[in-house]
């Protein structure tokens, strides 16, 4: 999961990515009929793609010869910087990684795809298998820019929570189940040598995914919005919700604000990871796999045990509910619902409007749409990594390193989850272990899931297109919001002051004009709902 960068760098990396995509960027202007060029926005964990199979099938199904652009860091900065130019290579992959917003300004760079469903079979069956993908690919002019994808298996959550639990045998304590609770854990873990090492001093009670300035997402503790009764999905984005069928943002409620002064709290104890607002993802995934045996983080959030930790420590945690803000609260706890963004992810593949070789462009479109490529996009190399039992059946092998989880592995030996797919409701898939413990380690929040009225309590962002003057409006509106909002996210927990400074913040952030994007939201989720 990737995250937005540090405002510091900007500057620095935007002059950097103007001689790398600039220069891509003008030779596919210039047009090489015998060559492709292909941006991917990739995980930092995955190995060149040269080293992979498929994409050598892209090659020879189109006819060209591919060259890929890897993107793994710093994407934000160097994609404005690439459709500031105006130019962009033949296909940019990666899901999201050119959102509705950039296309609301930047439409014009590339092919409506529309009218070129003849020479998209696949694509054309996909939105036949699931017209909720076509209405999402479809803007409200009708144009079709960008090609979503599904993934079928994913469970409703993406993030669980942990807590070490050989740490808690250890010092004779409890799994917490409110905010106060933790707090005492947490205290216990820093000031005892929790994990039996000899070291007071090497234990970080808590920590959490890298926050960018674009908001929240996975594996944060935005997440503790749900302990006060708050809904949120996809971890949290700009802070929009829906409950009860009325839009809010979260970034100035109240509940927002409390769960800032408890973790204000928590790091003013030192409980907090001290490196929690600087720290990169590999940084965080690094030190929550400790070392060897001997784990480091005892408080966190991820993806699956195995992921978060490792395989050698994993069996040390156990996945936790949702925490109460206090004791015999009577408000019902809500988690964050990830369903629809990850089983259907957005924008997974654009074609340059300007590409020399447009057949050819749509030919590779349409193969990543295929049964088998998507299989390996999703899972790795067939043969290799995925296992054909028959035309119907097929099987997700384990890692060949057994020290390595199946996640990480599948990060490694391919685009994954950044990569167009389509996995077909009619064939069936062994799934990786990953996957099965993901879904395992949901049971703990499924009763704060089901607080929720999937209709009234979760945006239905994936499946709403908006005007495009809507959706420029709101990001301008966003980013001037954002900009106070998420460096005020980072003061207010490492040095307090949200009590004193609350009334001037909302005020600000209303200024940026919020409440016009609440009506905004709201508006079209009325319309959204009156056709369910």
């Amino acid at each position: 999961m990737t995250t937005p960068p540090v405002l510091s760098r900007r500057a620095f990396v935007v002059a950097a990515g103007l001689t790398a995509l600039a220069g891509c960027s003008s030779r596919n202007s210039a047009g090489d009929p015998n060559t492709l060029r292909i941006l991917v926005n990739k995980h930092p964990l995955t190995k060149p793609i040269s080293t992979m199979e498929w994409p050598k099938q892209l090659e020879k199904i189109a006819g060209v010869k591919i060259q890929w652009q890897e993107i793994s860091a710093d994407w934000d900065q160097k994609k404005s910087t690439m459709l500031a130019a105006g130019d962009v290579p033949d296909l940019i992959v990666g899901t999201n990684a050119i959102t509705n917003a950039d296309l609301g300004t930047y439409r014009t760079l590339f092919e409506n795809l529309a009218d070129d469903l003849d020479a998209l079979p696949n694509v054309k069956a996909l939105f036949a298998a699931k017209p909720e993908l076509k209405s999402m690919a479809t803007l409200t002019t009708g144009e079709v820019y960008a090609v979503p994808g599904y993934k079928r298996f994913w469970p409703t959550t993406v993030t669980h929570q942990y807590i070490n639990k050989q740490w808690l045998d250890r010092l004779g304590l409890k799994v917490p189940t409110t905010w106060d609770e933790l707090y005492t854990v947490l205290v216990a873990f820093k000031e005892e040598d929790a994990n039996g090492n000899g070291d007071k001093n090497d234990e970080i009670p808590m920590d959490w995914s890298p926050v960018g300035t674009g908001g929240f997402g996975y594996f944060q503790p935005s997440v503790l919005l749900g302990s006060v009764g708050l809904p949120i999905a996809g971890g949290g984005g700009q802070g929009y919700f829906l409950e009860d069928g009325k839009v809010g943002n979260f970034l100035v409620d109240e509940r927002y604000k409390r769960v800032i002064e408890f973790l204000h709290r928590c790091y003013a104890a030192g409980l907090i990871s001290k490196n929690v607002m600087t720290q990169d993802y590999s940084a965080y995934q690094a030190v929550g796999r400790g070392s060897g045996k001997v784990a480091k983080v005892g408080f966190s959030w991820g993806w699956t045990a195995s992921d978060r930790f490792g395989a050698e420590l994993a069996d040390q945690y156990v996945a936790m509910a949702p925490l109460l803000a206090e004791a015999g609260q009577t408000t019902p706890v809500t988690w964050t619902y990830d369903s629809y963004s990850e089983n259907f992810p957005s924008n997974q593949i654009l074609v340059s409007a300007r590409t020399s070789n447009k057949q050819a462009a749509l030919k590779v479109v349409n193969a990543f749409y295929d049964k088998e490529m998507s299989l390996q996009v999703l899972w790795g190399d067939l043969g290799r990594y995925v296992k054909k039992v028959s035309d119907k059946e097929y099987e997700v092998l384990p890692p060949a390193d057994a020290k390595v989880d199946p996640s990480t592995w599948k990060w490694t030996v391919t685009i994954a989850d950044a990569g167009p797919v389509w996995i077909r409701d009619d064939i069936e898939v062994k799934l990786p272990a990953d996957l099965d413990e993901a879904v395992e380690q949901t049971e703990p929040l499924k009763k704060a899931l089901a607080n929720m009225d999937v209709n009234k309590d979760v945006y239905p962002f994936q499946f709403i297109q908006m005007k495009p003057d809507d959706t420029n409006q709101l990001g301008l509106n966003d980013t001037t919001m954002l900009n106070t909002a998420m460096t005020k996210f980072a003061e207010w927990i490492t040095k307090g002051g949200v009590e004193d400074q609350w009334g001037q913040y909302v005020q600000q952030v209303q200024n940026a004009g919020l409440q016009k994007n609440i009506d905004t939201y709201q508006r079209y989720y009325d319309e959204y709902a009156k056709t369910r």
